[in-house]
């Protein structure tokens, strides 16, 4: 009987230290694809920072009570003890003294170590007997004491009582307990869940720094699953760990087609156009699935900030959160992602162009001549539909040369002297790929496409400074090359004529379409003849200098200028494009497909 305990509470040990991998799709028992994204780290990509601790409650309505366990390594989750029925409210808490109270700092209810007064959790226990072999056991055992709870400490239940500040207090509690066995805490890792706004604890996890606690709303059997933390209603589950013995690090759990239900609607108007909406689940998940690995060293998959996607879950009411809409696009491209060559595609997105996305190469230094041809630019046609509803359609920044010259010295550039002049490097696109400031010292600074927004404090890189315009080709030269199926076609657009359907005849415009033989719509290749669908569109490509006592910069757009432009997205639907026409119009040559 030794021997079979001991196999068990090693199985047990194995399943306590599990830790689910991070880089590749962890599928379920269930075959859903399940993904861990971050809700409080320390990491600068996460707003909520990491906690003393960290408060749950049941949405009404949709599940009551909580199960207590971990995730295995296919993110199954494994119970291993469960409240009573109608308890909805929880906290997690790190195993050190704390207080519940109002904290001033925080505008709320909590428990904090910073505190003097209020209801006190502290962290001496008495422990119970030896180990024992069940939830149900142990919680029998406990329910004979008052202040008793089960413990799972390094693979095993325990019971323990009480709770007290020193371990003398614990101590002198001892006397009169029949079976105490000694005077326990936790490793700097622990975590107790109490009760919200007493020190009643209701179960405690310990298994040192690579456990990891896990909360699975519901112990009725509800179909869906609804939890308040930190003011917004999440699907799924949560798990906990203290990295380095710190503060609480929270993850919400749960199947990758729920979460993007919580990204869609907070990166894209919620009751926005179906086929739009569609495109922008489409890139919300292929993002997703090739960015897993990205905060792997912070104990999650994704962050919930725009340096990954925004995520808020369910919203905190019915109206900011997923519509009707915006689920049912989710649900008709479901497992869909975009790849190229066989492979997932890269697929950012931001609000708008200004009429015309960038080359990937100049703002991120990405290979766009043979890995990433996608990821160049092209001409937009439709985005100006939405300047009506696009707050960023167009927008004026203006600065003396003080005010320029003092912003920039702030960003550490230029000390001891003053803005003489700017020198604006345009793409063929009409978009400003470098800008290099020449100070009246006679030195320069040159700043990067993928530094411009942040330099000069503008919301794309589409702009002009105090009307400049770029080079315009001179009459009678061609303004850009032509090239169909990879070959050049001399004198470009110059003199080039189309025939349509009905037999009509006319010249050929300066932003060509061509449809293929499946009916997919997409920018003719004009320009460098690397790929399908590619074009340098705007003639206007050069270096323009500015200069004077003021710089006034006037542009459209909002965004890193890479990728799919959602109000374009828009416009393309509301004129009948479907999303599977969309997606190649931003990023062209890629294929649409099951994961």
């Amino acid at each position: 009987m030794k021997k079979r305990f001991m196999k068990l509470a090693a199985a047990l040990l194995a399943f306590c230290l599990a830790v689910p991998p991070a880089g590749a799709a962890t599928v379920n028992q269930k075959g859903d694809i399940m993904i861990r994204v971050g809700l409080a780290s320390s990491s600068k990509h996460v707003p909520t920072g990491e906690l003393e601790a960290a408060h749950l409650t049941n949405n009404s309505g949709y599940g009551s009570g909580y199960r207590f366990g971990f995730y295995d390594d296919n993110l199954n989750f494994v119970e291993l003890a469960r409240t009573e029925v109608g308890q909805d409210d929880v906290a997690v808490l790190k195993t050190v003294n704390l207080r519940y109270g109002r904290v001033p700092s925080l505008d709320k209810d909590t428990y904090s170590s910073s505190l003097s007064s209020g209801v006190q959790v502290g962290s001496y226990h008495v422990r119970i007997g030896g180990n024992y072999n069940s939830f149900a056991e142990a919680s029998q055992k406990a329910a004979s004491y008052e202040n008793g709870f089960v413990a799972w400490i390094d693979g095993a239940y325990q019971v323990r009582v009480g709770n007290n500040t020193t371990e003398e207090r614990a101590a002198a509690t001892m006397e009169g307990l029949p079976g105490a066995v000694g005077v326990v805490g936790t490793s700097s890792y622990g975590l107790s869940v109490v009760v919200t706004g007493t020190d009643r604890i209701l179960f405690q996890y310990d298994c040192g720094s690579s456990g990891r606690l896990a909360i699975q709303p519901d112990v009725t059997g509800a179909g869906e699953t609804r939890t308040w933390f930190s003011g917004y209603k999440y699907r799924g589950g949560f798990q906990y760990h203290r990295r380095s013995g710190g503060n609480i690090t929270v993850v919400n759990v749960l199947p990758l087609e729920d979460y993007l239900n919580g990204v869609i609607c907070f990166e894209m108007g919620r009751n926005w156009p179906l086929e739009a909406l569609k495109a922008q689940a489409m890139c919300a998940r292929t993002y997703a699935l090739k960015n897993l690995n990205k905060h792997k060293s912070d104990g999650f998959d994704i962050c919930p900030s725009a340096s990954c996607q925004v995520y808020y879950g369910m919203g905190s009411k019915p109206e900011n959160g997923p519509s009707e809409v915006s689920m049912r696009a989710v649900a008709e491209t479901a497992g869909m992602v975009v790849k190229y060559n066989g492979r997932l595609a890269e697929t950012p997105y931001s609000s708008s162009f200004g009429g015309a996305s960038e080359d990937a190469k100049y703002i991120w230094g990405t290979n766009t001549d043979t890995e990433y041809p996608y990821l160049r630019g092209v001409t937009d046609p439709y985005e100006a539909d939405t300047d009506g509803i696009n707050a960023h359609s167009s927008w004026t920044v203006s600065y003396t040369s003080a005010q320029l010259t003092q912003r920039l010295q702030s960003l550490g550039l230029g000390t001891g002297t003053s803005v003489d002049h700017l020198d604006l490097t345009y793409s063929t696109r009409g978009n400003v790929t470098q800008v290099t400031v020449h100070w009246a010292n006679g030195k320069s600074n040159t700043i990067s496409a993928g530094n411009i927004r942040s330099r000069f404090a503008v919301d794309s890189i589409r702009f002009t400074v105090n009307g400049g315009k770029a080079d315009q080709p001179k009459p009678g030269e061609p303004s850009q090359d032509l090239y169909i199926n990879g070959s050049k076609v001399t004198g470009g657009l110059d003199g080039k004529y189309v025939i349509a359907g009905s037999g009509s005849v006319s010249q050929v415009g300066s932003d060509p379409y061509a449809v293929t033989g499946s009916g997919s719509v997409s920018a003719l290749d004009v320009g460098s003849g690397n790929g399908p669908g590619q074009t340098t569109g705007q003639p206007g490509s050069g270096t323009v200098t500015v200069s004077g006592d003021s710089y006034v910069f006037t542009g459209g757009g909002w965004g890193h200028q890479i990728g799919m432009s959602q109000y374009g997205a828009y416009a393309m639907a509301k004129r009948g494009f479907t999303f599977d026409e969309i997606i190649p119009f931003y990023f062209p040559g890629v294929q649409i497909t099951h994961y």
